[in-house]
């Protein structure tokens, strides 16, 4: 629930499973939660537990670009005519002290450098995210071939962050285990990282911009709120927290001051650290930390179970993106790879072609993803460091996917040989048969945290590989997917704001 485990490497019997022969993997897309970080919120102050913590030796190494003189004796500059160099600085942090004075933030030995900002990714967390990349790169290079070992640039990689710094500062370290510096030539390029503006930001469930997804959420909150407030569960959770809570209102709740969702946030950055920053012992009680984590869990991820325009508005844009991406590289009918691997894609000025993807995210991204294929049930809170993988496959036996494919040459005949339109987010009923021909021998697999996942659409005969349920079809999960993608993800989000929030009947998620 805090910091993941990884499972030991992959044997070779489990690799041949994983991985059969007759399928060629083409494509895969790497979502990753941050590693370890402080609290988003400084508290329990009054349970001894620092708001300010010693753990981020980055901020002592900053470097920021800065515009100079192209030469003595200049007294101004411009982009233009001027030289662009590093400056290297160290960051410390200041707070308020008696009568509103300032004063130097320090940890709980005084330290004074290396002190973290609130919800700033760790030097544990940067550890944690490096070792991810260190083992991606163990199954994609060492053991399946897929990526090169070495690198001239990064043309084949699509990264991406939210504009959260330790999401950004997450996939860097991964992409660094990944490829270190050995493996890059000498005259390696800057790396190209993707982002977008808040009001643009899909790769989390973006409430802060969604109005209507913000409204469905506080209803979702308040009937779990309503839920649970008077269990026996809450009653125990108080009985063993209510001494550190406001004295004017001592009970826990879920919308309590801090809220659950926050006490449990601050028990699980503290077991991810040192010793100096923990809480008393009846924080970490088994059941009060099992307790917490169902009721959250109930709280933030059960939306996407049960509402269609929970998934669209929270995590259907990304999805949506997710699947234009490997429908655009089934179009381009890319072959098995090749023994000499090529970092371009063959003239292809298609944004979409790329063949390894690495994108920085968060908790809520990744079991808002698996909550609506139906793949989450009451799995545990995402710990630091979790990842999905969704992998594409390309079969190289027709028979695989359990019905013909139909001829190219066929299809080629009955329409004229200009390139067509890509299929981009084109809904499933939409598609002409020659865009349903384009998808077929292709599967989807996904794993979270290196274990396989199972989408209840995909157990259907037809809609998965023969024997094995988690090998999905391209075109089953497409349509799994676009019930929930959103046409116009911005107008939906501003519509319909103060509608009913729960659905009239059931909207299972996952078919």
């Amino acid at each position: 629930m805090t910091t993941l485990q990884p499972r030991p490497p992959y044997s070779d019997a489990e690799l041949a499973q994983l991985y059969p022969r007759q399928l060629h993997l083409q494509q895969v897309q790497i979502l990753l939660r941050h590693g370890e970080r402080t609290p988003v919120n400084a508290r329990f102050a009054n349970a001894g537990l620092p708001a300010f913590w010693p753990y981020c030796s980055a901020v002592r190494r900053l470097r920021s670009v800065v515009l100079g003189p192209s030469g003595p004796g200049a007294e101004s500059v411009s982009a233009s005519d001027g030289t662009f160099s590093e400056l290297q600085w160290r960051r410390r942090l200041e707070t308020f002290g008696a009568s509103d004075a300032a004063i130097p933030a320090s940890g709980p030995s005084n330290e004074l450098d290396s002190i973290c900002d609130l919800g700033m990714l760790t030097d544990r967390g940067r550890e944690t995210t490096y070792a991810l990349g260190s083992r991606l790169r163990k199954l994609y290079v060492d053991h399946l071939g897929f990526l090169p070992a070495s690198i001239k640039d990064a043309d084949f990689l699509y990264l991406r962050a939210t504009p959260i710094p330790r999401a950004l500062e997450s996939m860097q370290q991964a992409f660094l285990g990944l490829y270190p510096p050995h493996t890059r030539d000498a005259d390696f390029p800057p790396l190209t990282i993707v982002s977008r503006s808040p009001a643009d930001e899909t790769l989390f469930p973006n409430d802060s911009n969604c109005r209507r997804f913000a409204a469905l959420s506080r209803a979702f909150a308040q009937r779990a709120a309503n839920r649970w407030n008077d269990t026996d569960d809450m009653a125990y959770l108080t009985k063993k927290l209510g001494k550190w809570m406001p004295t004017d209102n001592p009970r826990v709740a879920v919308d309590s001051r801090p809220r659950l969702s926050g006490i449990m946030d601050t028990v699980n950055s503290t077991l991810a650290h040192g010793p100096a920053t923990r809480l008393p012992k009846e924080f970490y009680d088994p059941k009060a930390r099992s307790i917490m984590e169902t009721i959250a869990v109930d709280e933030w991820f059960t939306g996407y179970k049960e509402s269609q325009e929970y998934r669209a508005l929270g995590i259907g844009a990304l999805m949506g993106d997710v699947v234009a991406r490997m429908v655009s590289t089934a179009e381009r009918n890319v072959p098995p790879p090749d023994a000499e691997f090529s970092n371009k894609n063959n003239g292809d000025d298609d944004a979409a072609a790329f063949r390894f993807g690495l994108s920085g995210c968060h908790d809520t991204t990744l079991a808002g993803i698996l909550a609506s294929l139906g793949a989450f049930g009451n799995d545990a809170w995402p710990p630091f460091t979790s990842h999905i993988a969704i992998e594409l496959f390309r079969s190289n036996d027709d028979s695989a996917t359990g019905t013909a494919k139909t001829s190219s040459s066929l299809f080629s005949s009955l329409w004229p040989s200009s390139k067509p339109a890509p299929i981009g987010r084109k809904p499933t009923p939409d598609l002409t048969p020659r865009e349903k021909e384009s998808l077929q021998g292709y599967f989807v697999r996904l794993r979270y945290n290196d274990s396989p996942v199972v989408i209840p659409g995909c157990k259907t005969p037809g809609n998965h590989l023969d024997g094995d349920e988690s090998f999905c079809t391209l075109a089953a999960f497409k349509a799994i997917v676009d019930k929930f993608t959103p046409l116009d993800w911005k107008r939906q989000c501003h519509t319909n704001v103060k509608g009913p929030a729960f659905p009239e009947k059931p909207e299972p998620a996952g078919y």
